[in-house]
């Protein structure tokens, strides 16, 4: 019998993730989308969501069918119009170049600042383009990267959106759950995240927490129907109803998801056994020889970047392979800079799954050959 048969498989990926039994086996049941149950399901769902954040009283949490980057879409087709609105787009990955794409083809006019992928933006400079271009009206930053792992400084440039009158929109997408993101001390216009990242639920479903007077002045704004936040968010206020087929077995496990969220101890509980599997992952890589992409400083616990080796025996198709067949799936790298792989820190893992992820990719290693000396990049 192969092991993956016998141990269970774990994604040390960005997501989707693993998930708890608990969390899946929510999905055994049925529900109609109209059904008084499924509404209140609904109604709980945006408080928490609120409450993880802080913004019960500041922000509404709109939620919409499909993955992050629908949410991010919506959020920003909603919020920014093309009359009236001008982003400053923060950029040093696939996520931030992801944005730009979209305001390219909705018509958002937007300047960048783009930095390598693994630095992060300065904020001083911030203020300056800030200071030299009145005409922006947003700033769009993307929390963690997971192009590379990197972690971007929202306070610092929160306080700088804040202190030139501008507003913030932040894709805490791989943040969110896990990091904090406190919208009583940060001034967020939104906040964008999904359900099968930190918070541990599956794919399917995202959210934004927008500021009320945002989104009410958000009406006509959007360029599509299904992606309208502004008309989501009024006829689940009138109705508490979601205007088209929501993913209802998702959005089920994504209440138990939450619920364990909880009893974990919330964003300090489970940042800190995030933070745990990344220490180990890092001090592991390191003592078989690999090289991280980024520095510890800047290393958010959600993904490692780490650097392809250079030997011609090292080959990551065979390493993906031999590790999968073992139950340890890994993603390739995202990163432009150089080739890489990316080894995940989130989900239903701990220092345990991370220590047998370490002994596998040893033994893996030495199937293919590879000794110590050759894995420097």
């Amino acid at each position: 019998m192969a092991a993956n048969e016998t141990q269970k498989q774990i994604l040390l990926t960005p997501g989707p993730l693993t998930t708890l039994p608990s969390v899946k086996e929510t999905m055994l049941r049925d529900w109609g989308s109209r059904d008084q149950a499924f509404i209140e399901l609904t109604a709980r769902i945006r408080e928490k969501l609120l409450a993880i954040a802080d913004a019960t009283e500041s922000h509404s949490c709109v939620l919409v069918q499909g993955s992050g980057t629908f949410a991010v879409e919506a959020t920003l087709t909603t919020l920014l119009s093309r009359e009236d609105h001008h982003a400053l787009l923060l950029i040093n990955g696939a996520y931030g170049r992801r944005i730009q794409r979209i305001c390219e083809i909705a018509g958002i006019e937007f300047d960048t600042y783009e930095t390598p992928e693994n630095s992060p933006p300065d904020a001083n400079h911030v203020a300056e383009l800030l200071r030299t271009d009145p005409k922006t009206t947003h700033v769009v930053l993307v929390h963690c990267e997971t192009t590379s792992g990197i972690l971007n400084p929202l306070e610092e440039i929160a306080t700088v959106a804040a202190n030139a009158g501008k507003k913030l929109i932040v894709d805490a997408m791989s943040s969110f759950g896990a990091l904090p993101v406190n919208l009583s001390e940060i001034d967020a216009e939104a906040i964008i995240a999904s359900a099968n990242k930190c918070l541990e639920g599956v794919p399917g479903l995202g959210f934004a927490l927008i500021e009320n007077t945002a989104l009410q002045k958000s009406k006509g704004n959007a360029s599509t129907l299904s992606l309208d936040l502004h008309d989501q968010w009024e006829y689940m206020e009138r109705t508490g109803q979601w205007r088209f087929t929501p993913p209802t077995h998702v959005v089920a496990a994504f209440e138990r998801a939450i619920n364990e969220h909880e009893k974990e101890g919330g964003v300090a509980g489970r940042g800190r056994r995030y933070s745990e599997n990344c220490s180990r992952l890092l001090s592991g890589l390191k003592a078989l020889g690999f090289e991280t992409f980024l520095s510890d400083n800047l290393q958010a616990p959600i993904i490692v970047t780490v650097r392809m080796p250079a030997s011609d025996i090292f080959n990551f198709d065979k390493l993906y392979a031999l590790m999968n067949d073992q139950g340890i799936v890994l993603y390739p790298g995202a990163v432009t800079e150089e080739k890489s792989f990316r080894v995940g820190c989130i989900g239903q893992v701990d220092v345990k799954d991370i220590d047998r992820m370490l002994n596998v990719l040893e033994s893996a290693l030495d199937t293919m050959g590879v000794a110590p000396e050759n894995l420097a990049p």
